[in-house]
């Protein structure tokens, strides 16, 4: 290997020890034929099975081989962000262990990250061979991704990604955020964000590893990618203009109130038996909540070690700045 480092290869797995192999004798044909100097780091999640062992196997035969194993099984997402911190790569190529995923893309992928400049391409599995239990909440978990985030992927779910080596430095991949990196890479300022169709396979050993909880945590992370992009530094400009909507209505409907019993109506029955004044001291109640919320939010926000750190692309004479 050379000390220039073409490709990472992240792939986390669990329980894929029968597809290790084989997934592993093809990257390397696909490298070798196209002269990428190229790093594999396996990350086993938690595997019950002989994968850590056939991932030490295949590192004593081929130096590009690394691994990390976890002492349990902590999701994919951990799995990433342990592989993006330790890749050296000037492409960084995520992909499962299935199989599903084809190594045979990976050229294409490099091209369109090195000379296209794209900062992320997401593959695109157009011709899909996963169960319609799978393939119909994917299809809705897409179209919502598009409206909230303003990408227009066709599947922000394909575990077939290419980023430049800067995104994946510069993002944090935690929960179940795995789903939403192009967001993550968008709101740190990488804009450049394109698609490739890719090839979709069947899965040839084990069976899928993901279950119901993907139909609730889905949307919910969605949310928390939108939210901590637009407001994650300035939460009350979120609950602040929320709390002011909410205590206007309250104040209106109140000042309506006052005025339609002192100067309009003043035989009406009492105020307090009417059902706008219980509208009225509910949403200024909220809107007060949504105040303090806010105010708190800030408050962490001015505590957090993060609240002054940005993402700087370039420095010219940086070593003269701030004297």
């Amino acid at each position: 290997m050379t000390d220039q480092i073409n490709i990472s290869l992240v792939i986390p797995l669990l329980d894929e020890a029968e597809s290790l192999p084989e997934l592993h004798s093809w990257i390397k044909r696909v490298m070798n034929e196209n002269s990428f100097s190229y790093e594999v780091i396996f990350i086993d999640d938690g595997s019950k099975d002989n994968s850590w062992q056939i991932i030490e196997n295949l590192s004593k035969t081929d130096p590009s081989v690394k691994g990390i194993k976890f002492q349990r099984n902590y999701g994919k997402s951990a799995a990433l962000q342990c592989g993006f911190e330790a890749c050296k790569g000037d492409v960084v190529i995520t992909m499962d262990a299935d199989l599903q995923d084809s190594p045979d893309e990976i050229p294409e992928l490099y091209r369109m990250i090195t000379e296209d400049d794209f900062d992320v391409v997401s593959g695109w599995k157009k011709k899909r061979y996963d169960p319609i239990t799978k393939t119909i909440p994917t299809k809705l978990y897409n179209w919502a991704a598009r409206r909230i985030t303003g990408i227009y992927l066709h599947d922000f779910n394909c575990g077939l990604k290419a980023y430049k080596k800067a995104v994946v430095k510069s993002i944090e991949v935690y929960g179940d955020m795995h789903r939403y990196i192009p967001p993550l890479a968008k709101y740190a300022g990488f804009t450049k964000i394109g698609e490739k169709v890719v090839i979709h396979q069947a899965r040839k050993y084990g069976r899928t590893k993901f279950g119901l909880n993907r139909f609730l945590n889905g949307p919910l992370d969605l949310m928390t990618v939108a939210f901590m992009g637009k407001f994650g530094k300035k939460p009350m400009h979120f609950f602040g203009a929320m709390g002011l909507l909410m205590f206007i209505i309250g104040f209106g409907f109140a000042l309506y109130l006052g005025i339609d019993k002192v100067f309009i109506d003043r035989s009406s029955r009492l105020i307090a038996q009417r059902t706008e004044f219980y509208i009225a001291l509910t949403a200024m109640i909220i809107g007060s909540q949504f105040f303090l919320a806010g105010f708190i939010a800030e408050m962490i926000g001015r505590s957090s070690a993060t609240r002054n750190q940005y993402l700087i692309e370039q420095r010219i004479n940086s070593d003269e700045l701030g004297n």
